[in-house]
């Protein structure tokens, strides 16, 4: 019975998937229940895509984690393994804790898919990535131009980074605006909220610990945004650690190619000014909606959700004359109903105001654009954008033919009118209760509030604001205000208020929270 037991202990469980947190790579658990403390390898970086030069130096970096310490392997797709010091090498830097597959000098026949395993006794972790040769003289040009053209790697294919519509969700809320979590939710099926905001707040703590390893610092994240020349443009700001640190764009999971400079013949480019980085997708069309991704070195920094909706000009916009002083409207007419048209004047975005009057049809169809009091420096291009579509027409405006004023222009006075006067002070109509929360657990806090014009609510803890503290979240919505503190501990006991103020007065409101331990 005992060597019964101790062949059974000891003989692996084939066939358990594990799923990894680095999309690519495959972990196989050897045994259904793993003992306390021992875990099965995985990649926390894996090896990224390499095009290199005939001559030139080549690296592979992986990092690798489980207990006990996995031993890490490399061979080709079909299984050879060949390591010698002149062809490639495999080594282990214990600074860094990287596993690498070096090859000092790169040959065409070198060009393939690798494989890196890294197995314990509990499981085992492979992932796969693509070496390509670019061969030097004339074939090396003839590759180069293929790649650019056609979008793909010399030897016709692209590294990819598999992503499941589960992942792709995530992706879109680690990158949206808070503002954006509910509409993002139900379009994708989310119900738990408060379960996805928890589960967003630690996966946002781990982006950000592996973005840190390559990035000092990130900000201004613009979402794609389709300008009126047929382009669409990705912006943010990087500061990298080391400037060499490599970048790269992928569209739904497949590296996307692009060049630094401003090529015709590439529909992807990137333009960097000091910080700033502007990917441009040109020529756009249906094909380029998807979840597009820029990763530096093999760690996602930021992610958007491209849609492109099913629309296009009925009727577009006609050139325009009109006098100095005078108005000047662009209407066009679209084929399905949409309500996100952008209108542009000479190349920037232009946003209801005195001076352009925009405005739409209860079907959604018609668009118009008024131009008051138009001067000649109005003068110019104007264009209608919906979705990946444009159109474009000139503002002529024709200068006044009797400058010295012998035209009279009046203006007609008539008495103001006195508006209904529906304007009150903030008054809450739901006070908050008081509340005891175990410790570890969630805690959530509601009330209601009206008041004309709408009051600016702010919480306070201690007579401390919250409003600016990630660890709460807060929200307003028509009225009724809230907030969600997702893992009370015994800092968050004390006197909790909420004060609603608006130009006609302040109000407030207290409660007490209790932390059981």
């Amino acid at each position: 019975c005992e060597i019964t037991m101790k062949i059974f202990d000891s003989t692996p469980c084939l066939g358990i998937k594990i799923k990894s947190k680095v999309p690519g790579v495959m972990i196989t658990q050897f045994r259904e229940e793993l003992p306390e403390g021992m875990t099965t390898p995985d990649f926390t970086r894996k090896p990224i895509a390499l095009t290199i030069q005939e001559g030139k130096y080549a690296v592979f970096k992986a990092k690798i984690v489980g207990t006990p310490t996995p031993t890490v392997t490399w061979s080709r797709a079909n299984g050879e393994i060949v390591f010698h010091p002149d062809v490639c090498q495999q080594k282990y830097d214990q600074a860094t804790q990287e596993h690498t597959l070096e090859f000092p000098k790169v040959a065409p026949e070198d060009a393939d898919t690798y494989k890196c395993f890294a197995s314990n006794e509990y499981g085992r972790a492979v992932c796969t990535v693509v070496l390509n040769v670019i061969a030097v003289g004339f074939s090396k040009e003839k590759e180069l131009q293929k790649a650019q053209v056609e979008g793909t790697n010399p030897d016709g294919t692209r590294e990819q980074k598999p992503i499941e519509q589960e992942e792709k969700v995530w992706e879109i809320l680690l990158s949206a605006e808070k503002k954006d979590y509910e509409s993002i939710c139900v379009e994708y099926g989310i119900t738990d909220f408060r379960g996805m905001l928890k589960k967003l707040t630690e996966m946002k703590r781990e982006r950000e610990e592996e973005i840190a390893e390559f990035v000092s610092h990130i900000s201004s994240l613009k979402h794609i945004e389709v300008s009126d020349d047929d382009c669409a443009t990705i912006e943010l700001d990087m500061d990298l650690k080391d400037p060499a640190s490599k970048i790269f764009l992928y569209k739904d999971g497949v590296m996307v190619p692009f060049t630094k400079e401003d090529s015709e013949g590439m529909k992807h480019n990137l333009k960097q000014v000091g910080k700033k980085y502007v990917f441009t997708i040109k020529n756009l069309g249906s094909n380029d909606a998807g979840l597009y991704s820029v990763d530096v070195e093999g760690v996602n920094v930021f992610s958007t959700n491209f849609k492109v909706p099913e629309v296009d000009f009925a009727v577009k916009i006609q050139e325009v004359k009109a006098e100095e002083r005078g108005d000047a409207m662009f209407q066009c007419v679209l084929t399905a109903p949409f309500e996100g048209l952008k209108w542009c004047g000479k190349s920037a975005p232009l946003t209801a105001s005195e001076k352009f009057e925009i405005s739409v049809s209860e079907d959604k169809l018609i668009h118009k654009l008024i131009v008051r009091d138009c001067m000649p420096l109005d003068a110019g291009i104007y264009a209608a954008v919906a979705g990946i579509k444009s159109c474009n027409a000139w503002l002529i405006v024709e200068a006044d033919k009797d400058p010295k004023g012998k035209k009279e222009k009046f203006t007609v006075k008539l008495p103001d009118s006195k508006p209904c006067d529906l304007q009150c002070p903030p008054k809450f109509i739901v006070p908050l209760k008081m509340h005891t929360a175990p410790q570890g657990y969630e805690c959530y806090m509601s009330c209601a509030v009206k008041g004309d014009p709408t009051p600016h609510v702010t919480w306070f803890r201690n007579n401390i604001s919250l409003n600016t503290n990630t660890n709460y979240f807060i929200s307003n919505t028509c009225g009724v205000c809230s907030m969600l503190i997702l893992m009370v501990g015994p800092k968050d006991t004390g006197e909790y208020k909420i004060v609603a103020e608006n130009s006609m007065g302040r109000a407030e409101c207290t409660t007490k929270l209790t932390v059981r331990g």
